[in-house]
């Protein structure tokens, strides 16, 4: 790599206010040209300012909602994406760097970092590369969040609207042709993360999620947030390349750890190709 653009949100979770310095250095240390960019509140057009400059690489050093932004706004002929650790879950950079912190994940990119494609999913127009939780367990994500935060009071007050609203609007969907089937949540996995299926395998891994009461739902949003949903009794299993949900409101939604709302009525699609990211050898 000759020349590596950084973008680092100095605000996320774990960068800290030393990053640019940091990474400064690091980018000197080992003889590779790059600015690193500190964006304000208009995050999208310096990531559109970054990719459209055409470096060799794009490192992120932030949260998962950025990373999840850069990759789809470069795209699969877009330069390559380095998703750094920023965040709190870090869920794109623990597939393709484990646990490394984000300086130690940056000079290994440096230094073994090769392009590759990635497949991904789509839901109505976003992408997610690692996972997606569609339907009430992803207001789970609210009161995560607030406990993260320390926010005691918050966190009690958004675990109660998670209860309340469990069984309030279950899911509709339809996979691949498949007859319709209602349930109370649906997880989407990508090969890139997928125990269960190859990494080279063209489909999302499906997960219809159907507690059937609220202690039931209280322990799928604890196992969604630790990633041992897999291993729950009310978790049944499938594959996805085209799919449709839909409820009666809008849909609660986790895409790759950044919690959203849908539109009513969402279109789910397996994208073979979509982003290059920078990958370190197995």
């Amino acid at each position: 790599m000759r020349r590596v653009e950084i973008i680092a949100n100095i605000a996320s979770g774990s960068v800290g206010a030393d990053a640019p310095a940091v990474a400064e250095r690091i980018l000197a240390e080992h003889g590779v040209a790059g600015t690193v960019h500190t964006p304000g509140g208009d995050l999208s057009a310096c990531l559109r300012k970054v990719i459209d400059s055409d470096p060799d690489a794009v490192f992120i050093i932030a949260g998962d909602g950025t990373a999840r932004a850069a990759a789809e706004m470069s795209g699969p002929d877009g330069p390559p994406i380095a998703p750094l650790p920023g965040g709190t879950m870090n869920m794109l950079p623990r597939a393709f760097y484990g646990d490394r912190a984000w300086p130690e994940a940056m000079e290994a990119c440096l230094t073994q970092g090769t392009p590759r494609m990635v497949s991904g999913g789509e839901i109505s127009g976003r992408l997610f590369f690692v996972a997606a939780i569609l339907g009430s367990p992803a207001l789970w994500a609210d009161a995560r969040e607030a406990a993260r935060a320390g926010k005691l009071r918050l966190t009690a007050l958004r675990a109660r609207r998670a209860f309340r609203q469990a069984f309030s609007g279950r899911l509709r969907f339809t996979l691949d042709g498949r007859p319709k089937q209602k349930t109370e949540a649906l997880t989407l996995m990508c090969p890139l993360v997928s125990s269960a299926m190859d990494e080279d395998e063209l489909a999302l891994e499906a997960a219809a999620v159907d507690p059937s009461n609220a202690i039931e739902i209280f322990r799928l949003g604890v196992s969604a947030l630790t990633g041992s949903w897999r291993d729950d009794p009310s978790v049944s299993m499938g594959r996805c390349r085209l799919g449709k949900v839909w409820a009666a409101g809008r849909i609660p939604a986790i895409l790759d750890g950044e919690p959203m709302r849908l539109e009513p009525e969402v279109q789910i699609r397996f994208r073979p190709k979509a982003f290059r990211a920078v990958a370190l050898p197995a």
